[in-house]
């Protein structure tokens, strides 16, 4: 079959399989729409009808979760837990609390998630989950009473050789530890490996919590270096304000950058002289306060409810936030404005329109598969240290990530070269050399 025929047949396929899940639909086409040039090379995975499996979970688990609020009354949520695919490792992919979540969301996810691990060269599989829970305005102990319930259920899947779940959206250190607590409790085991993102002090990595954000600033260092530049006296937009846009607004300083804008779901903030950091991190991280609380607390910064982080003028963009948040107009105001580079922090930020436009423009674009790798790589790292009760120096786990981002951004572009012939084309190699790594591995494990 003609390749170009075949990749529309199967998207074909999914769209009619999985009917209203837009965000599925979106990243599925996103990947497939570059695979000709790789099954024009390969046939065999054709005849294989690999993209085919790939494009089918090998499992969807959706549960309920009773959970007692504080008030004594029952709350009910919804669980997922997407196990995408295993070919190369255990399934591995965080857990989103969110109310936007649902099984269409977690799907994308968890398909994003397969190329992306493939690309760090570690082995582990794709896999993705999350609850439409909200843990804005919650106690600890609503919180700590829902991911125990979460997990009662959630358990039974996992395992430090068969699923590793991580953090994402809602889920930081200190939901990790509630769930943790809850599968020691129930399996009687204290199987570290089984979740990533642990407090440092009971069996979690160094640098983890930096990890996504210091990943995206290397990738996009690695990607202005091919053009003699870099982020030294450069002014830099991150959108978000959460765990990834903090850290990545940590590394741009200390590469000599200055981020002048950042967001939260209320609005944005502009700050001329540079964010404050540990004015941000007081604010987001301790007050978990919305951001007009920054602006209140330094007179060189405003804060806008109205218009959009990207109009802010920079020369290079973290989008740091959520799924679509950057679409065609802030794509056509960043070029307008002189933007250079462009590398997601978040999973799937910009729209298929917005990368166009970045594309005609010429501007370096990276994709979150490749660009926010850096947490998922560290989190294997945390596996490795767990399976050999190692603990590695947060130097050591650092250089670790610095040089797994360079991997990554070298096989982007050698591979965009050999099948587009275009080295900047990061969205085509980042898709064919993960689409490849996964291909050779189901071919060689058979039909399963």
């Amino acid at each position: 079959m003609n390749p170009s025929a075949h990749i529309e047949a199967v998207y074909a396929a999914v769209c009619r399989r999985n009917p209203g899940e837009s965000e599925f639909h979106q990243a599925v086409g996103e990947v497939l729409h570059t695979l000709a040039p790789a099954l024009q090379a390969h046939p065999e995975y054709v005849d294989a009808f690999i993209a085919d499996r790939l494009c089918e979970p090998e499992r969807q688990l959706i549960f309920r979760v009773p959970w007692v609020d504080d008030s004594g009354r029952v709350q009910v949520n919804r669980g997922f837990r997407v196990e995408f695919s295993s070919a190369l490792g255990p399934y591995k992919g965080g857990l989103r609390f969110h109310p936007s979540v649902n099984l269409g969301i977690v799907k994308f996810l968890g398909f994003e998630q397969i190329f992306k691990n493939a690309l760090t060269g570690l082995a582990i599989g794709g896999g993705k989950g999350g609850s439409d829970f909200d843990p804005k305005g919650r106690t600890d102990g609503e919180i700590m009473r829902f991911c125990q319930a979460f997990m009662t259920e959630l358990y039974r899947h996992l395992g430090e050789h068969t699923d590793v779940p991580a953090g994402d959206i809602g889920v930081g250190g200190r939901e990790i530890g509630y769930l943790f607590g809850q599968y020691k409790r129930i399996t009687n085991r204290f199987e570290a490996g089984v979740l990533t993102g642990k407090g440092v002090s009971w069996g979690g990595s160094q640098a983890r919590t930096e990890a996504t954000g210091y990943g995206a600033v290397y990738f996009a260092q690695e990607m202005l270096a091919t053009r003699g530049d870099g982020f030294d006296g450069r002014k830099v937009v991150v959108s978000g304000s959460g765990n990834v846009a903090v850290y990545a607004i940590e590394k741009v300083h200390a590469l000599g950058g200055s981020v002048v804008a950042c967001s939260d779901s209320s609005g944005y903030l502009v700050d001329a002289d540079g964010i404050d950091l540990e004015l941000l991190k007081t604010i987001k991280e301790a007050r978990r306060a919305r951001l007009s609380a920054y602006a209140e607390a330094r007179p060189t910064a405003r804060f806008s409810e109205r218009g959009s982080v990207f109009d802010v003028p920079c020369d290079v963009v973290l989008p740091c936030a959520t799924q679509n948040e950057l679409g065609a107009p802030d794509a056509a105001a960043l070029v307008k404005n002189g933007v250079r580079a462009v590398a997601e922090g978040a999973n799937m930020p910009c729209t298929p329109e917005a990368i166009e436009v970045f594309r005609e423009a010429g501007i370096l674009f990276g994709p979150g598969k490749a660009a926010n790798a850096g947490g998922v790589a560290t989190s294997a790292l945390e596996m490795q240290q767990n399976a050999s009760r190692d603990v590695w120096t947060f130097e050591q786990t650092e250089q670790r990530l610095a040089a797994v981002m360079q991997s990554v951004h070298a096989q982007c572009r050698a591979t965009a070269d050999a099948y587009g012939g275009a080295p900047d084309d990061y969205v085509l190699g980042a898709n064919v050399a993960g689409f490849l790594r996964v291909a050779q591995a189901m071919t060689a494990q058979g039909v399963v």
